[in-house]
């Protein structure tokens, strides 16, 4: 017996399936899209938002950490760039975007 026969058989053999069920597949399809939004979607937006709030209520003497690592103290504000005094007359420009997070709240629970 060769494969092509095998599988002609089984083919013969196997149930014919009803035509339907259409709907009940656009349901787990929606069903799905629904979990990954609840799951994945929602908590980054989430996210981004406390972000954006974060980044726009920056104001002078904020501590705050830079994405590449660097601690400083908000110098001053204009539009989307920020100076930050890293260290004893040392001061650095970033975008805003680059903050991430105020490390005095931190500091103050330790």
């Amino acid at each position: 017996m060769n494969f092509l026969t095998f599988f002609l058989q089984a083919a013969e053999a196997a149930p014919v399936q009803q035509k339907g069920g259409g709907l009940s597949f656009i349901l787990m399809l929606v069903l799905i899209f629904v979990v990954m939004w609840f799951f994945m979607i929602r908590p980054q937006q989430k996210k981004q938002k406390e972000m954006n709030k974060f980044r726009d209520s920056l104001k002078k003497g904020d501590k705050v950490v830079t994405v590449g690592g660097i601690y400083g103290t908000v110098n001053e504000v204009k539009g989307p760039r920020v100076s930050l005094d890293i260290d004893k007359n040392v001061t650095i420009t970033v975008d805003k975007a680059s903050l991430v997070k105020d490390y005095s709240d931190a500091q103050q629970n330790a």
